[in-house]
């Protein structure tokens, strides 16, 4: 399918609020709420939408450290990283990659102490370069025709 100058709005739309309704959207394109509703459940059905959710702020929820983290793995070590990383309750985003290394994490923890253990418990898979962010320039840009600016 390819996306029409229509749906792009609506997408647009939906990235900045999810929960905006048909009705409001349809207003804002020039269509119908049920004629809204019938190209988003198109879009969902066709993969173009993933899903749905809502955006949590660390820090208000107890985690005082957000951390890149990239992980280049021992011999043997890369697939059983891959059954355990998605176990780890710190981890927020999980990248295989190319490049030096193999892996980049997003992850929140409580403290630095936190940070501690849970680097402590990746270095059985390999080496580990930690990055500590101290803001977000960009988070969650919107997708427009097909690239993002």
């Amino acid at each position: 399918m390819k996306i029409d100058g229509l749906n792009w709005e609506i997408l647009g739309y939906l990235q900045q609020n999810a929960r905006e309704s048909f009705a409001n959207i349809g207003r804002k394109v020039g269509l119908t709420p049920p004629a809204v509703a019938e190209r988003v459940k198109k879009m969902e059905d066709l993969g173009i939408i993933e899903s749905y959710g809502a955006s949590v702020s660390y820090a208000m929820a107890g985690h005082q450290l957000k951390a890149i983290i990239m992980l280049r793995a021992f011999m043997g070590k890369l697939k059983p990283f891959l059954s355990k990383v998605k176990s780890f309750d710190e981890v927020v985003n999980c990248y295989r990659i190319t490049g030096n290394e193999n892996i980049i994490m997003e992850v929140v923890l409580k403290d630095q102490s936190h940070l501690e253990k849970f680097i402590d418990e990746l270095i059985v898979y390999g080496e580990c370069r930690t990055h500590i962010v101290l803001s977000n320039i960009v988070a969650n840009a919107p997708i427009k025709n097909g690239k993002v600016y």
